[in-house]
This record gives structure tokens, C-alpha cells and sequence, in this order.
């Protein structure tokens, strides 16, 4: 990933230090993902468990579990 190296002691923007999705989250978003991944030659989300899984994948990067808020 030419000029998208990890540097060490980065300090990094995800996830978001709130436990769950804000306004922004939608299912457009989702729709959003799912459009790119095929332009980059990715299968289809046809299946409604793969746009739940690609939900879920979105979620766990953008936002903190709530776990780790006590």
C-alpha cells in the first residue's frame, strides 16, 4: 500500500471513541461500501446476510464496543 504504510506511535482516528452509530451510519452508507467493493471487482452483496456481515464489519471498525465503556 504505497503511501499508506502504518507508522508506528501514529495516533489513529477509528474507532470512534462512542459505543455505537451515529447519524451518519445509514444504510446508504452500507449501499455506499457495497457499490465500491464491486468496483474493484469484488462479488456482489446479494445475499441479506452478506450486507449484514459487511454492516457488522463497518460497525467493528468505526466504533468502540460497548464493552470498553464501563
Amino acid at each position: 500500500m504505497s503511501g499508506t504504510a502504518f507508522r508506528s506511535g501514529a495516533e489513529r482516528s477509528y474507532p470512534l471513541p462512542h459505543a455505537g452509530p451515529g447519524a451518519q451510519f445509514t444504510e446508504s452508507l452500507v449501499t455506499s461500501v457495497a457499490a465500491l467493493l464491486v468496483a474493484y471487482g469484488f462479488p456482489r452483496l446479494d445475499a441479506s446476510a452478506d450486507r449484514a456481515a459487511l454492516e457488522k464489519a463497518l460497525t467493528a471498525f468505526l466504533y468502540n464496543p460497548l464493552e470498553s465503556h464501563k
